[in-house]
Order: structure tokens, then sequence, then C-alpha cells
């Protein structure tokens, strides 16, 4: 009973004292949970019977209702990071200077091999030294400026391009022709004026732990936890077994063990840092082990691993992640850059860059295309070039062809006229004697801005150079001196030739870039207005016998100086004009005016034309008609303007930018879009107002489908292999021995050579039955029955052709029998260059260069100003002999001062100075190669910033980072750097944000180090 009683008192006990704690629960809510505590922001919130209590997080000391961080890096002999320790609220991070990486304890740094990555960007030799490398040279080069490259030495040369000069880095020519020494950034030059000696700035002195520059170079320490090795740079970690030093006399082995054990018991940081790989923290309970950021924690309590942070969401990267010791790399694809958040990937817009396409620039995400207007085609992989149709089975034309500016003209003989189809010639009765061809002429009137003026040629127009940056055009038929004829003094006219007056002149057209393009459609329909406006009649209507224009381009240029304030030019064109004027022989009267005095009237009335004429050119109010449509001598360089809120006619407005109306569409006023043309009529030109009507009659069971895009999309029109005598259904086929390739013809071409063809209907020649068959690169001559290699300058793709395909524009072949367009090349290249910036680029780049080829370029600085170059890449072929090569120096001398030289590919950007005032650059190819070259932008700036220009471009710090490469290849942040070099007060025209989100902050950091230190007093 007693033992029930004992056990009942227990229960009511435990239930006495149960019901007090639910009713102090009750009292005292989870504090915690609410947020009601008053712990600080960086402590641990833990509930107790009564209450809670706070306590600091790991990293922060405080009595949990105030918390501070700990900071890591001042206790611990620098966090223990053997470099640079960066304390974080409740942790720190090691890193290492440049040419270290961080060890995988996340404590150590070890050197970087930069040769194993494209052999550091060396030429030649690359040679790792701890914390950087260094370049070598093969005999009888040495280095250049730019200590990467290589420089043949001459043992005749002058001053410092002779392999005596003594300079161990950097030889410099002084004004008097002597010599004087520099050396590269983190070197100095020693008492001789010759040697350069290392210091703690470059590679870390070449010490792996801790550098320290005395008088006689740098001196290498170790963190305490290592120990200097013999080699006196790097740096190994000491043996952790300590033994103490005891008196074996008075103790024994078992005392020892004894006291090894008690330590083993009485854990503590101070002994080996308490096993821990990382930070180590003593508490009541024994040590607490931590790790950097970037490291975890083992289940071992010491151990600390490196993170991959790429399992986990690729680590947040866009594209690309590198996992790295201690942290993570993102990189991009190709044809996007990494932004300065350094996660996000954005494409980037080659078609931000004028000079990527000669037409239309398409861009894509990671691309581009380029794509050429109507009658041109592609080559080079980003030029437009005129297409000789005509070379192409006579362009389709039944008798007579003539190429022109983007299109073509089929003609006919006299007493017949063109048929519908533009094509065929059919007889005309009553068809009037050919009439000779008509004269260019030259008609101006006064309009709203200024006089503008336009010439217009019928006949004879000729295109004898490329579209991009200069091209001539010729209209009209030149008339030579005769035999034995001399010019007079001015040159105005030939002295036996007294009824033609010749004259040239030169005109400048503002900030425009020479570029042979279509105008648009408002141009041609202003000019007629012009034409049909009484109040605004011609100020000048000139016909001439023969005009030459030949536009060149123009980079920036100095104004004089002979004014307060010395300024600049900007880019732009010339065209330099010559005119032949026949002396009008009905003005000839035998009373008033003999031809002397006709002549003279003329030339009076020619000098107030090409006034007019400058004026118009000036303003860029001067255009070309010919082969139906417009043309804008010169294109004016691309600026950022306001969006449009109108478009021009042909255009609709899509996204708040001007869409052109493309072919098989027009523009409809009254719905505001652009609309596919309706059936029965076609349109074959972009940025119309309306569709042109389909010929001949709607033929039953053939019905006419809208949008058409031309003629042969209308359709009731004989298809190819048959002809009908106008072109329309009912059609026959093409009889045997002929063809047909095109729909609505009037005939069929014959094979020639008295060729057949298996059968009627054939559509094209190589349905003709040749004795052999053509391969590419060869024509069939149906004469000789043989395959004739391609002519140069042309090209055959096909097999079993009778004809060559002529090259686009002012481009040819390196060699006959081409069976490529991509092997017709644009040869133009050299000059002399702009004052502040511009490119030297290999001819036909991106494309490849011709084989044979010789450039010269000049580059001559205004007073004061230095050059800088960036070559971001270049393509040679690799060869011993050094077949094709670029060189940069002072003159044409082969022993003047070289800046730089190369004959082989060279991937990796490197950016240099030029060593002399002025630079001659020749790029030369042989007979047998050719590869894809180079594009290399230049900028001239003050040389007042010379030391600071030089101490970044030498630094071997810029071309370690892949990042920092990038930026050397990104045209749009060269562009930007380069307008800022070459004009200082640009500079405003980028708002602080801009220039954040411009550069990754690795290189805003490498420029900022920079900067201050020249900024320095």
């Amino acid at each position: 009973m007693g033992a029930i009683c004992s056990a009942r008192d227990f229960c009511l006990f435990l239930l006495l004292l149960n019901t007090r704690q639910i009713a102090a629960l009750l009292e005292n809510p989870d504090a915690c949970a609410e947020g009601s505590d008053g712990c600080h922001i960086d402590a641990i919130c833990q509930n107790t019977q009564a209450s809670y209590k706070c306590s600091c997080k790991v990293g922060f000391k405080g009595d949990g209702k105030h918390c501070e961080d700990i900071d890591d890096c001042d206790i611990e002999y620098n966090g223990g990071c053997v470099h640079e320790c960066n304390n974080i609220p409740g942790n720190y991070r090691c890193t290492c200077h440049d040419g270290f990486n961080l060890a995988h304890d996340g404590h150590n740094c070890l050197d970087v091999d930069e040769c194993v990555f494209n052999n550091g960007g060396c030429q030649y030799t690359c040679v790792n030294t701890m914390g950087s490398y260094e370049c070598s040279c093969k005999e009888g080069f040495f280095l250049s400026d730019n200590q990467h490259t290589c420089i043949h030495r001459s043992v005749e040369g002058l001053s410092c391009m002779n392999k005596e000069h003594g300079c161990a880095h950097i030889c410099k020519e002084t004004p008097k022709g002597g010599v004087s020494c520099e050396c590269r950034p983190g070197f100095e030059l020693a008492k001789n004026q010759r040697g350069c000696i290392l210091t703690c700035n470059h590679g870390n002195g070449g010490c792996q732990h801790t550098c320290e520059d005395m008088e006689q170079g740098p001196i290498c320490r170790c963190h305490v936890r290592y120990t200097l090795h013999p080699d006196g740079r790097s740096c190994v970690e000491r043996d952790e077994t300590t033994t103490e030093s005891s008196d074996h006399n008075a103790t024994s082995f078992t005392e020892v063990d004894k006291r090894v054990k008690r330590r083993l018991l009485m854990e503590n940081c101070a002994v080996n840092n308490g096993g821990c790989d990382s930070t180590c923290k003593d508490t009541s309970t024994g040590v607490r082990c931590s790790c950097p950021v970037g490291f975890t924690l083992q289940p071992d309590g010491k151990t600390c691993k490196d993170i991959n942070e790429c399992e986990l969401h690729n680590g947040g990267c866009d594209h690309f992640c590198r996992n790295t010791i201690g942290s993570f790399e993102c990189n991009c694809w190709k044809g996007f850059k990494l932004l300065t958040d350094e996660r996000s990937c954005q494409d980037i817009d080659e078609c931000y860059f004028e000079r990527t396409c000669g037409h239309t620039c398409v861009n894509s995400p990671g691309g581009f295309e380029c794509v050429c207007s109507k009658g041109y085609t592609l080559y080079g992989l980003a030029h437009c070039g005129d297409i000789n149709e005509c070379s192409v089975n006579n362009g389709g034309c039944e008798q007579g062809c003539e190429n022109t500016m983007g299109g073509f003209e089929c003609q006919c003989h006299p007493g017949y006229k063109l048929h519908w189809n533009k094509k065929d010639c059919i007889e005309a009765e009553g068809f009037p004697a050919t009439k000779p061809p008509s004269k260019p002429t030259l008609n101006c009137s006064r309009q709203e801005g200024g006089d503008r003026c336009y010439l217009t040629c019928q006949s004879q127009v000729h295109i004898t150079s490329g579209t991009e940056d200069s091209y001539t055009v010729t209209c009209g038929m030149p008339l030579p001196c005769l035999a034995g004829a001399q010019r007079n003094g001015s040159g105005s006219y030939c002295l036996g030739n007294v009824l033609r007056i010749k004259t040239t002149a030169t005109f400048k057209s503002g900030t425009g870039k020479c570029n042979l393009k279509r105008s648009q459609e408002r141009l041609k329909e202003s000019l007629n207005a012009a034409h049909s406006d009484s109040r605004s009649p011609f100020t000048e209507n000139v016909q001439f016998s023969y005009v030459r224009l030949r536009c060149s381009s123009s980079g920036p240029r100095m104004q004089s100086r002979h004014g307060r304030k010395a300024g600049y030019e900007e880019e732009g064109s010339a065209i330099t004009a010559e005119f032949e004027l026949d002396v009008n022989l009905e003005e000839v009267t035998a009373e008033s005016c003999d031809l002397g005095c006709v002549r003279r009237r003329s030339e009076k009335r020619l000098r107030k034309t090409i006034r007019t004429l400058r004026k118009s050119i000036h303003r860029e109010q001067f255009h070309l008609h010919f082969a139906g449509s417009n043309y804008e001598l010169a294109k004016r360089l691309a600026r950022p303007v306001d969006l449009p809120e109108h478009c021009w006619k042909g255009q609709v407005l899509v996204d708040r930018k001007c869409v052109i109306c493309t072919v098989g569409t027009y523009y409809d006023r009254d719905q505001g879009r652009c609309v596919l043309c309706p059936a029965g009529m076609y349109q074959d030109e972009e940025a119309k107002n309306s569709c042109e009507v389909c010929p001949g009659p709607e033929v039953r069971g053939s019905p006419r489908s809208v949008g058409a895009r031309n003629i042969s999309e209308c359709g009731g029109q004989c298809p190819p292999g048959q002809f009908s005598h106008d072109g329309f259904i009912p059609c026959l086929p093409c009889p045997l021995g002929t063809y047909q390739p095109e729909v609505g013809r009037t005939s069929c071409f014959h094979c020639g050579g008295n060729l057949v063809t298996k059968h009627n209907g054939a559509v094209s020649f190589q349905e003709c039955e040749t004795k052999v068959q053509c391969s590419p690169g060869h024509y069939y001559n149906t004469s000789t029955h043989r395959c004739i290699r391609c002519p140069m300058a042309t090209y055959q793709m096909e097999f079993g052709q009778n004809y060559c395909i002529s090259c686009p524009g002012n481009t040819t072949t390196d060699f006959d029998g081409s069976t490529n367009i991509m092997q017709c090349k644009n040869r133009h290249c050299g000059g002399e260059m702009g004052d502040f910036t511009g490119y030297i680029e290999s001819p036909n780049y991106p494309g490849n260069y011709p084989a044979n080829i010789e450039c010269t370029w000049t580059i001559n600085p205004p007073p004061k100003r230095r050059i800088l170059i960036v070559v971001p890449e270049i393509f040679l072929p690799i060869e011993d002999e050094c077949g094709d090569y670029l060189v940069m120096r002072k003159s044409s001398l082969s022993n003047s001062v070289t800046t730089y030289e190369t004959c082989q590919t060279y991937e990796r950007p490197i950016a240099f100075t030029s060593r002399s005032k002025r630079l001659w650059i020749q790029f030369k190819s042989n007979e047998a190669n050719s590869g894809k070259g180079f594009q290399v932008p230049y900028v001239t700036y003050d040389e007042d910033y010379q030391e600071l220009i030089e101490d970044i471009v030498r630094d071997g710090r810029l071309y370690a980072s892949e990042n920092h490469q990038e930026i050397l290849k990104d045209k749009k942040l060269m562009k930007a750097l380069f307008d800022v070099l070459a004009h200082p007060q640009n500079f405003f025209n980028y708002t602080a944000q801009e220039s954040r989100e411009m550069f990754p902050k690795s290189f805003i950091r490498f420029l900022r180090s920079k900067v201050l230190r020249f900024l320095r007093p």
C-alpha cells in the first residue's frame, strides 16, 4: 500500500511539475521564432526553459546582444594566407598576386606556368619564372619593346638596331642620335644606365611568398608555417612534429609518453593549429575548425575541401563555368562577351561596327551575316561587289548585254526592240535609226538647302574600281590628244584639239565615306519635282562629252595650327572630277564671236558650273543617275540619332524601327503597312509604294499568284526549256541542239559547235552532248571542243558549263582555273593613314589576302603625338622562309628603327607603342601563300601620356588574363578606348554607368593602379 501511495505521490509530483512547465511556456512564448528576441543580426537565438539566450555566430565576437566581426586577417599570421588576406563578414578569403594560383589548402600560392597557354604569347621561346615568365628570341633576333615579339638584329644597323646597343631591356634613340636605355615595368635601371634590376613589383620579385626590396635586389621570405627552399625563392611546409627538449638524465620515456597523452587530451589551437586545415578557435569543449570562403569543412571537423561551385546551377554562369581553387570563373561562347557582373553573357553586336559588312549587316546571337543589295554578291566574307551578269550566258540577252552598277541591260541591234521580258529582241517596223549614245548631262537646281546636282549617264558607264572606300566612275567617251598634239600650260585642253575643253577639279564631300549605293526613292521624286517645278528651274544644264569621277576616303586630319586653337577634321571623302566639254560650233558667228570667243565663253560657263557643283558636293547633295536608279557618292558616317517617328516612303515602322517593304510587297498608305502584291502584279524592288502590272493576258488554267517578286512569278509564261512567239502559253519545247534556262522567252539558245541535245526541251548547256565533260574551273569551247581553264578574274563552280563567271567588283583571282567566288580577292591596299585613328588591314580582309601582293602604309602623327598599335590577332602561313610578313619601322630602309615584325600566325593580342615618331608599314606575300591576314587598329595620343601608356602595354599582366585578352579583341571596347585616347574631351561622352559596364572589374583594377601611379606627384 505504501509503495502504491509513493508511486501515486510521485505521479502527482510529475503532473504538478509538468503543469508548471506548461504554464511557464504559456507565459514565455517562443521569442526566437517570433523574432521578438533582442539578439544581434549576426547572433544565434536559442530557446531555454524559461527564456532564450543569444550567442554570436562563428567569425563574430560579443555577448550576443552586440556582435562584431572578427578580423581573421589580423590573427594567426595574416589569417594563414601567404599573400593577401581579404576579411569578409564572419569569414575571410585568401587571394594570390598576379602570376600565382591559390593552392588546394586555400592559403598557399603556387606559381602559374604562363608558357603552357599559347606559349605565353611569345613569338619564339617562353621561359617560365616564379610569378611571371620571360620571352626570348632565336639567334639573330632581339625582343621588341612589347617584350613578346622579335625583331631581326642587324650588325650594321644604326643605334638601337645594332646588336651592340647594350640595353638589357628597351633601347631608345636620343634626339642627337645616341642611345638611352629603359626597363620594363617592375624593373629599375641600374647605375650603369644599361642593366635592369628586378623589383618586387614584377612577378612578386620571383618570390613564392613574401618579397622585400633591397639595394642588391629582392629578398624572399616565407610564411611562418613554411621554410625557405635552398633556391632562395620557393617555400616548403615545415615539419609539424615538434620534439620538446628534455633532460634524459632526469626524465624517463614513460614521463614523456604521459605528457604527450595529456596534450592530446587537452587539444588547443596553440599546438599544430589544433589539427585544423584552416582557422582554429579554442572553445570550452575543445577546438573548432572553420574554412575560408570557397571551401567546406569535412566530416572529420578538421579538413577543408574546395567547393566546386560549378556543380550547382552552373555556378550562376550563363554559359561556361570553370572551377578554380577556392572560387570559379565564368566564360562565354564565341560571339558573346562577359558582362561586368562576371556571370552574364551578352551577344556581341558585330553590326555595331561600320567596317563589319560592305552593305547590310544582320546580327544574330553569337554571330552575324553580311547581305548584299540587289545586283551585288558577297566576296571576302564581308564585302559586296557588282555582279557582271553579262559574263553568265551573256546575261540571258538574245543580242547585246551591257553591265551596269547593280544590274545590267540587254540591247538590240538596229531595227529591233526589246521584248517585254527585257531580254529578247523583236523586229520593230519603222524602227528609227539607232541614236548615238546620249552624252552625260549635269543638271543643278536650287532647292531648300542650296543647289542640288545630279549627273545623268544613259550609256557608256564604267566602274573601274571597287565600291568600298574608293571607286572610279567614267561616263561618255574621252577624246585623247592626237599624235603630235600637246597640252597647254594649264592642261585644260589639247592644243591640237581646239574643239574640246578639258579640266580637272577636286571637291571635298563633307564627312561621308566613299560608298556608291542606291539612294532612297524620295531623292528621285524630289529631282523630278525640281525638273517640273517652274519656280526652281535648272541653274546648270551642261552636256559633257566625257566625265571621270574618282572618290577616295580619308581619315581624320589635323587642321591648320596657324589659328589660336588646333583642331581636327573628321573623316571624310574627296572627289576628283575630270570633265571634257565640246565647244558648240553653232555659237560661232563670223561677225561677233569667232571660235576663240566661243571657247572662252564655254570655259567661263564651265568655271561657274564647277563652283555650283562644289557647293552641292560639299553639302552632300550631288548624285549620279544611271541604270535607271539614283546613286549617292558618299555615305555619311553613322551617328546616334533619335528613334524615328515617321519613315520614308516604302518603309513601315516596326518596333520603333523603319523597315523597308521587301520585294513582292508594297507600302499601302491606307493600311500603314507592307502588303503583298495582288494577283496579276509584281514588284522586283524594295521600298516601293506600288506594284507593276504583269505583262500578257491571263491564261486559263494558270492562275496568277499574289506576292510575285518578278515577272517570271506572274504566271502564264513559258517555263524553262520552252518558248513561244510572245513568251506566253501555249509554248513549244526547245528543238534538239538548243536549250533555254529562263521563263517567258521567245527563242532558245543554240548549243553551238554542231552539238545536239539528247531530247527536246533542254534547260541548260549541260544537256548538250559535249565531247568532253569539263570540271569546275574550266569552260567548254564549242569551237575547239576542248576544256579551257577559266582566265584570271573569273571562276566556274559547276561541271560542264560553257562560260566562266567574272569576279565581282574590282576583284581578281591569284591564278587561272578558279572554282569559287571566295577565290576572287580585292588587291587594293596601302596609303597614307589618318592623323588620329585608323586601321591597317590586309587586302580582302576578313577573307584571305591575295598572293604576290605588296602593301605600304605610312602614319605621320601631328606634332607632339605618339602612336599606339594593337594587334588583336594575325594569321600568316607558318614558314621557315618567312614568305609572308608584316613589318613596322621608321622608314623603308631595312636598318631603320623597327617597332614590330612577324611572319607567322599570332592569335594572342599584343599592344605596343611605336619606337619612332612616324611609321612605315609594309605587308608582303609571296606567289604561293594566302591567309586571313590582319586588321590592326592604331591611335595617336598626346605624348604627355607616354609614360602611362607604355607602363600599361609593357606589363605582362595585360596579356596573362584571358578576360584582358578578350578586351583587346573587342572592337567596341577598343574603339571607346581609342576615342578617348585620341581626343580626351570625348571622355565626357560616356556616362559613369557606361564606363563601369564597359570593362570587367579586373581590367578596371589593373588600369586604376597604373593611373594612380602616373598621377602620383
